[in-house]
């Protein structure tokens, strides 16, 4: 399985689809394996996710939204 072309295809449906984008980001993996039909290993899986995610600067998003929380007194 070609793992970034898997991505690339991820993260075309999700930037084109608001509603899977909010799933994707609640449970990425059941979002990827059931929506998506993405049916691979765990590990790799989340190596999947882990690269949407990179791609679509999620993680930078979610850690500078966390801060901001932390700052607010918020969890």
């Amino acid at each position: 399985m070609d793992i970034q072309k898997i991505i690339a295809e991820a993260v075309k449906a999700l930037t084109e689809n608001e509603e899977l984008l909010r799933e994707f980001n609640k449970n990425p993996g059941k979002t990827l394996e059931k929506k998506l039909g993405i049916d691979l290993p765990d590990e790799q899986i989340n190596a999947v996710v882990a690269g949407i995610k990179a791609k679509l600067g999620l993680d930078d998003a979610m850690d500078a939204a966390s801060k901001l929380m932390g700052l607010l007194g918020r969890k």
